[in-house]
């Protein structure tokens, strides 16, 4: 049985360099999918990454046991990608140029259980999907990040993003709201039936 978020904090804290390194395996995709979202620039974020599990590692002692461990970790990984945005020295880079590591890679359902046709809708509306998501405002990709790809509920987004619990849901709505409004100038239908 594979040890928890906590037994891995308790035994890097007591030393045992396996259980950070188990730590960065376990959250090393979902730190540089949020990271890679907020700058987006695929090479930049690996840096960012690295520095989140850095910092991660100094301030191990301050992780409270109560919080969940994955929002305490991109909590980390938000300052990070914020202070860099601060800089201002980014250079925007589409996501639709993003190899299998990033957000093009993943696919959305079993392809085992689906026709060809299906898999090959789905593909479309994935890559339809993250073109829209890479319109977003910076703000609102961020959400929708921690929302859907990082399986956050509202509060762990707030906690991360030190944003109030109205303005996460709104920045959700509105979100949705465009990519909405994306896909369907896309010619997808985003009515439910």
């Amino acid at each position: 049985m594979p040890a928890t978020d906590v037994e891995l904090v308790r035994g890097a804290l007591d030393g045992a360099e396996s259980a950070f390194h188990e730590i960065v395996l376990r959250y090393q995709r979902s730190i540089y999918g949020l990271i890679v979202r907020m700058v987006r620039d695929p090479a930049r974020a690996e840096e960012l990454a690295q520095d989140t599990f850095v910092k991660a590692f100094r301030a191990l002692h301050t992780y409270d046991v109560q919080r969940k461990f994955s929002a305490w970790l991109l909590t980390i990984a938000h300052h990070v990608a914020i202070d860099e945005l601060r800089k201002g020295s980014l250079k925007v880079q589409s996501l639709d140029e993003t190899t299998d590591d990033g957000p093009q890679g993943r696919e959305f359902a079993d392809k085992a259980s689906a026709t060809p046709a299906a898999i090959v809708e789905r593909a479309e509306l994935a890559a339809a999907l993250q073109t829209a998501i890479g319109h977003l405002r910076p703000e609102y990709r961020e959400v929708v990040t921690l929302r859907y790809e990082q399986d956050l509920d509202y509060d762990e987004i707030a906690d991360v993003t030190g944003l109030p619990m109205g303005t996460v849901k709104s920045s959700l709505h509105r979100a949705r709201k465009e990519l909405a409004e994306h896909l369907e100038r896309l010619g997808w239908n985003t009515k439910i039936h």
